[in-house]
């Protein structure tokens, strides 16, 4: 069998069911390729071999036992650093923590070694993850294998690089800002966040914080829409002092084909500047899916306002990274956000306020979100699926100079913020909804376009399930040259 290294996780599985491939083969398999390309591509900073060969070794013994472990019995994971893994660092890219090193498994690691994965390494991630781009003191920058000089994104940038240069089998990142669907699209492959609360958080964190963040999630990337459905539900689950008396049970589409889908569309917004060439590529995958009987509406409003949506998501999203801030760094930002002008929105300022509001002051915020939620219910009595751009441009070029805030990228000759690479991942991270990524092309430039699939509360099987059929309908992921 052939590019072993690109089938998707359930071809793994498969695979070492059918006795085509050992569990050890395909985990050494993916040892040699490290060693060739992860080099250039520095996605992979970790990495327990004689753990993981005896893991492999174990998984093989016990097919030949008759037992499978799970649906992912035997295939090669990578992880994000930030998750904790036993005897591991977990430093999320803050050299102060690069001696934290796990006394457990993460509720994520441990449920996914229930299905049968063999964990054998970390991938990469910015400074605190909190970055577009994953680069830090400790492990260095991780690079886009569609074109070193670009980024893969933060700040699950290390695992969708790693997947799509065929280095792992799945993997698992988080998402607050992004950070799992951006990457997905800059490096071509799929990527779900869940439906905030379904997956769990613990061992996500940083040390001495129990309290889970708002907004922020973990989830699933892959090379297939498959492997996302098969790890979204390998980790779901009712957690702590509820799942004594509560369960998860998350509910199946009955929708199989694209003309079973009332699908409206969003490709523009006039509070984003996109680039032309991902535009383009997104309208053509919109209107050959058309052509093959999704029913389509363009230019629909979830919300009334998708500007103050946005900035309800930013002032949410910083209040609740404020939890990483520095009692010196958190009294900077309040003497600026007393000094701010009224009606100063810059991106700095909103942060100011945003890391320092009063509790009553959130609680009005959250209760605008709250709102929100409401209209997003009205709009899926009329659709099924929200499709919208992923962010503004595909894959942007290394920049680590400076405050983030202060950087810009190329988009259509001219420079944008890299901020309202935010804004469309915002949409659904505000509200809490489920959102899956699936690879739809390439711009004219040849980098790789994802399109976001949004779905109502709870609905994760269903936008996984209409990724499934861009997958079909479309191609699905395309390995990047260079990476046989």
């Amino acid at each position: 069998m052939s590019d072993l290294h690109y089938l998707t996780a359930a071809q793994i599985a498969q695979s070492i069911r059918d006795k085509e491939i050992s569990c050890l083969e395909i985990l050494e398999l993916y040892f040699e390729r490290i060693k060739k390309y992860n080099p250039s591509l520095n996605a992979i900073i970790l990495m327990d071999e004689p753990g993981a060969r005896s893991r492999a070794i174990e998984a093989d013994k016990a097919l030949s036992r008759g037992e499978v472990w799970g649906p992912l019995h035997g295939v090669p994971m990578t992880i994000k650093e930030s998750f904790d893994v036993k005897g591991q660092p977990s430093t999320w890219g803050i050299p102060q923590y690069k001696d934290n090193i796990a006394s457990d498994d993460s509720l994520a690691v441990k449920r996914m070694k229930k299905a049968g994965v063999t964990l054998f390494g970390k991938t990469n991630v910015p400074f605190s993850l909190s970055d577009w781009q994953s680069f830090n003191e400790i492990y260095g920058t991780t690079n886009n294998p569609w074109d070193l000089s670009r980024s893969p994104g933060g700040s699950s940038g290390g695992s969708a690089a790693a997947l799509a240069s065929g280095m792992t089998g799945i993997e698992t990142g988080s998402d607050i800002g992004a950070s799992i669907r951006n990457p997905a699209h800059y490096c071509g492959v799929f990527g779900h966040k869940p439906t905030m609360g379904i997956l769990p958080t613990k061992g996500h964190a940083l040390p001495g914080t129990n309290v889970p963040i708002d907004i922020s999630v973990i989830g699933p990337l892959a090379r297939g829409a498959d492997d996302l459905r098969i790890a979204t539900l390998a980790m779901a689950g009712v957690t702590g002092k509820d799942s004594t008396g509560l369960t998860l049970k998350l509910p199946e589409t009955e929708k199989k084909n694209l003309s079973d889908f009332r699908v409206g569309v969003l490709l523009n917004d006039p509070s984003c500047v996109q680039d032309s060439e991902l535009t383009d590529q997104l309208y053509s995958a919109i209107n050959l899916l058309r052509t093959l009987g999704l029913n389509i509406t363009e230019k629909v409003k979830p919300v009334n306002d998708t500007k103050r949506s946005h900035l309800v998501y930013l002032m949410l999203l910083r209040a609740a990274t404020s939890s990483r801030l520095t009692s010196e760094v958190l009294n900077e930002h309040k003497d600026r956000a007393i000094k701010s002008e009224p009606d100063d929105y810059s991106y700095k300022t909103i942060v100011d306020r945003a890391v320092t509001m009063s509790h009553r002051e959130w609680l009005v915020w959250n209760e605008e979100r709250e709102l929100m939620r409401r209209q997003w219910e009205l709009f899926f009595e009329e659709y099924d699926l929200l499709l919208t751009p992923v962010a503004a441009s595909a894959a942007f070029p290394h920049d680590q100079a400076g405050d983030r805030a202060d950087r810009t990228i190329p988009i259509n000759d001219e420079e944008e913020s890299t901020v309202d690479q935010l804004f469309w991942a915002g949409l659904p991270s505000l509200v809490y909804l489920p959102a899956s990524v699936a690879p739809v092309g390439f711009t004219k430039s040849g980098l790789p376009c994802g399109i976001q699939i949004i779905g109502p509360h709870m609905q994760d099987l269903t936008t996984i399930q209409f990724a499934k059929l861009i997958e079909t309908h479309l191609g699905g992921f395309i390995s990047p040259k260079g990476y046989i």
